[in-house]
């Protein structure tokens, strides 16, 4: 139920022509999926090695306004996530995907989508062959959506779960579904979709597709953030920072560890399973690049109001440069825009404002302090140093082309910074698939 990917028929037998499909021996490849919040990215990872051979990406442009839900609402349209990740392997080349034996595919971790029984997508020809495209499907509620309140989630039953529930959780836009179209109060539960292990097998492509050879694997869908540490994290004594749309700071947690059997709501750490039976320690925030994206969009609609015109695009690379040319500020921004699952009324604040301090320089090096002094206060510098984490390991897109940020995280860490590791979904998606072989 949630995410969606190429249909799948399960139970059909093991062989399929993969070497007639290739044209010829060569090295067998897995295919890695990612449907992320803006973007969707295809990864071709081959070789004895797990070498990444070949990626794509496509931004999604999917926001959708939510009818029901009003301005809560945090809706995407399928049709479009679909057209790109077709873009993307019809942008990879056509005798490695004919190479392809398994598929992992990772996504949002927390939403919903609907769509009827055996109508869900619909097969037609493309430029590369077969390609298939959504049919009678809803849209995408992302686990952006704030259209259920801490009353109606407090009114819920209680999660059998170490992990507590939030608006734009899947199950929870199910219920409020139910209450404010169905009118009904018990749960669909054979909606949702059976729990596998990692990397085991959901079933087979039903025909070749982009080139990918009919009767290819594909493995149950996985989370993005443990895709994403998977494919970078290989000593326990690392630490992995991601700032994307939103940000994470997660460590491994020892072997053997088991999270509490009840959640507690008021904890800013999750504890997510993770491969092989471990956990991560997870500060999950829902404030990351959204909060620069926000702010950037703020001063774009105050210059069009008066009356001048400056692309969104233009004002990104000149506020990191002004920021960049201001190496302290006393100003302190507490960035929670978007509110914390674990303080969802708690907003966003400005303090300390001196008038020498009200720059865009000053305004940006402040906001890019706020987003990872909020990360740490949900898991604080002295926890990481408790649990012998020597070093960080930095990605996602608004860190790797902020300075600014990168500086900040190199500021307030008291371990060395490593970045440009290949921290991907895609990859890690492709990777689980690998070990699964």
């Amino acid at each position: 139920m949630v995410g969606v990917g190429p249909p799948v028929c399960a139970g059909q037998g093991d062989s399929h022509p993969l070497m007639a499909a290739a044209g010829g021996p060569g090295p067998t490849c897995v295919l890695g999926i990612d449907l992320g919040t803006t973007s969707v990215k295809a990864a071709l990872v081959t070789g004895t090695e797990r070498a990444l051979a070949q990626s794509c990406s496509r931004e999604t442009l999917a926001h959708s306004d939510s009818l029901e839900a009003g301005p809560q609402g945090m809706e995407q349209d399928v049709q479009k996530i679909i057209r790109a990740l077709n873009e993307c392997l019809a942008a990879l080349p056509q005798q490695q995907l004919q190479r392809v034996t398994h598929i992992g595919i990772s996504g949002q971790m927390h939403g919903v989508v609907f769509w009827k029984s055996d109508k869900g997508c619909k097969w037609s020809e493309s430029g590369t062959g077969p390609a298939f495209e959504p049919d009678k499907v809803s849209h995408l509620v992302t686990w952006q959506d704030g259209r259920c309140s801490p009353t109606f989630l407090s009114s819920l039953p209680l999660p059998q779960s170490h992990v507590s529930l939030a608006t734009g959780f899947g199950c929870a836009t199910v219920y409020w579904y139910l209450k404010n179209r169905l009118k009904k109060s018990s749960f669909p539960v054979h909606l949702l979709p059976e729990v596998g292990d990692p990397g085991s097998i959901a079933g087979r492509t039903t025909c070749a597709w982009h080139g990918i050879p009919k009767g290819a694997k594909v493995g149950i869908a996985l989370g993005d953030f443990q895709c994403s540490v998977y494919s970078c994290l290989t000593e326990r004594t690392d630490a992995v920072l991601n700032v994307s749309t939103s940000a994470q700071l997660t460590i491994s947690m020892p072997l053997g560890f088991q999270p509490p059997e009840a959640p507690d709501p008021s904890s800013a750490i999750t504890y997510f399973p993770y491969f092989n039976g471990d956990y991560l320690a997870v500060a999950a925030s829902l404030n990351g690049g959204n909060v620069l994206a926000t702010f950037v969009g703020m001063v774009a609609q105050w210059t069009q109001e008066l009356g001048l015109q400056v692309q969104e695009s233009a004002i990104y690379p000149r506020i990191i440069q002004a920021a960049l040319a201001q190496k302290h500020s006393k100003l302190s921004v507490h960035p929670t825009i978007f509110g914390e699952r674990h303080l969802p009324e708690q907003l966003a604040s400005v303090t300390s404002i001196g008038a020498s301090e009200l720059s865009l320089g000053h305004v940006t090096r402040a906001l890019c302090r706020g987003i990872v002094e909020n990360l740490c206060s949900m898991l604080p510098v002295q926890h990481l140093e408790d649990t012998g984490v020597r070093r960080i390991l930095g990605s996602g897109s608004a860190l790797a082309r902020n300075e600014v940020l990168k500086q900040e995280v190199e500021r307030i860490f008291p371990f060395p910074v490593v970045y440009g590791k290949d921290v991907d979904a895609a990859v890690g998606a492709a990777m689980v698939m690998f070990h699964s072989k």
